[in-house]
């Protein structure tokens, strides 16, 4: 499992973990993590250290501090290493007399632009974890420096510009290959926008551990706050853990139900395709209703077909419902008012009653997209695209369900109170953040296999927050193995979930 922890939490942590250490030590740690990760980039991208350039940008936090620290670390090994000041009279002393007495120079920002043009790489050490907002005017150019020259840029513990806690850019920022993060990830390392300007993301091991009460051995420090795990994601281990395996005397009928009323007239197209995300999901059957039956059918033989509605269809543990429905609300409010896990996708968020989906007893999963959730919100979706952490706890908190907020990063929150609009709170907890995926995915009908594909895994037994996660998962890992950089279809996808599901088993 990949956590990231929000700002205070980390500094919590920070502060206990400096106290049991010698003054400065801390400081030291994160700055010899950072020099070892640049002197790797340098002799990948330049065969050595030794008569390599480098820059580092350096404000006046404590990242500027390891920027200079780890700089000078460089120096001493043949690197030529040039400091471009932000804020000459608040850098960091100890680790700008340490470059100094290393070989290191300062030049001036005017200098500075065509140093950082020239260098082989350039360390941002602008703006640490508490930044908020874009970059500050005067850091812009070398920003615009650091992306026209060749050199890699190397991020310290967050790229500068953006939100660690929520992953939003509210301006400039500078854009990064990689991060060198420290002690814990953030979540705005693993949240677009933020995520596409961090590149790759290294994390070096300080000793700090968070999300655990007491005290540890060895020079760590734990510890346990209200801000404590915000995002996580989910590695093959844990989606392993949460497959479900048939038993030796289970049958179609123990290993679950799902029932698809889904298409249309219409779109036909998107009922085959969510029964075929369903009938690799896990469930041991698949139930279908709605006006495709003859489509379903024909593509997809051992589906149980009925036309007579969702009510007649006969027993299932969980329903999908809304892909391609049109405006079929009568459908969508005979489901929603089942004893069972239901989700709710595509037209059936905008038919589904708010009143309908917060009243229900039985788990929820809605899985808009970026555009959907604008709508349920009341708002632009370029809102949502800027904020999408804020925007799935809202949704979450708001519909008092568990909300799969589709898009280049997919998240996954459950309601844990009410939402802003009611006065109570957004929607609480982890938020589960998908790291799989292709930006092939986006392509008519990928949803409705999605779709599918979590009904079933409702149905087979696992939670709404559980179903969602798999579900994303399994389905950006079937999109990476269809495209393989190529366009793909939807039931392309489709026929890469199983190959997705031995890969997880596997590891």
């Amino acid at each position: 499992m990949r956590t990231a922890y929000g700002v205070e939490t980390v500094r919590a942590a920070e502060r206990e973990l400096m106290a049991r250490l010698p003054e400065g030590a801390l400081m030291q740690r994160a700055a010899a993590g950072l020099a070892v990760v640049c002197a790797d980039v340098l002799g990948r991208v330049s065969g050595r250290v030794y008569g390599s350039r480098v820059v580092l940008l350096v404000g006046s936090g404590d990242n500027g501090g390891d920027a200079l620290y780890a700089g000078a670390r460089l120096a001493r090994r043949g690197a030529g290493v040039r400091a471009v000041l932000l804020a000459p009279e608040r850098a960091h002393s100890g680790g700008l007399a340490a470059l100094l007495r290393a070989g290191g120079r300062v030049v001036d920002t005017g200098g500075g632009i065509g140093a950082v043009e020239r260098a082989d790489l350039v360390v941002d050490g602008i703006v640490g974890i508490g930044g908020k907002g874009g970059l500050r005017p005067d850091a812009v150019p070398l920003a615009e420096a650091a992306e026209r020259g060749r050199g890699v840029v190397v991020a310290v513990d967050l790229p500068s510009g953006v939100d660690a806690d929520t992953g939003e850019v509210r301006g400039r920022a500078l854009r990064a290959d990689l991060t060198v993060t420290f002690g814990a990830y953030k979540p705005g390392l693993l949240i677009d926008p933020a995520r596409e300007y961090a590149g790759a993301v290294r994390l070096v091991d300080i000793g700090l551990e968070v999300g655990e009460c007491g005290e540890g051995g060895r020079g760590e420090a734990r510890v346990e706050g209200p801000g404590e795990a915000g995002v996580e994601a989910l590695q093959h281990a844990d989606v392993a853990r949460l497959l479900p395996v048939p038993a030796a005397e289970s049958d179609k009928y123990r290993r679950g139900v799902v029932g698809v009323a889904a298409g249309s007239a219409r779109y036909p197209g998107a009922a085959v395709l969510a029964v075929a995300g369903a009938l690799r999901g896990g469930a041991g059957a698949v139930r279908y209703v709605g006006p495709a039956g003859e489509a379903v059918i024909a593509r997809h033989p051992e589906t149980l077909v009925s036309d007579r509605g969702p009510k007649h269809a006969g027993r299932v543990q969980a329903w999908v419902v809304g892909p391609g429905a049109g405006d079929d609300a009568a459908t969508v409010g005979e489901v929603l008012a089942a004893d069972v896990p239901v989700l709710i996708d595509a037209d059936g968020l905008r038919l589904a009653e708010a009143g309908a989906v917060r009243g229900r007893r039985a788990p929820t999963l809605m899985t808009p997209h970026a555009g959907e959730a604008a709508a349920l919100l009341g708002v632009e979706r370029e809102e949502v695209e800027a904020g999408r952490l804020a925007a799935v706890r809202e949704l979450a908190g708001r519909y008092g369900a568990t909300v799969l907020l589709k898009g280049s990063t997919t998240l996954v929150a459950s309601a844990g109170g009410g939402g802003a609009g009611d006065g109570a709170g957004g929607g609480a907890g982890v938020v589960r953040v998908n790291p799989t995926g292709t930006p092939w995915l986006a392509t008519a009908g990928s949803g409705d296999v999605l779709s599918g594909l979590g009904g079933s895994l409702l149905a087979a037994g696992l939670s709404a927050m559980d179903a969602g996660s798999v579900a994303a998962y399994l389905h950006g890992l079937a999109g990476r193995f269809a495209a393989e950089g190529a366009p793909v279809t939807a039931e392309d996808v489709a026929g890469r979930i199983a190959e997705a599901w031995r890969s997880v088993v596997r590891g």
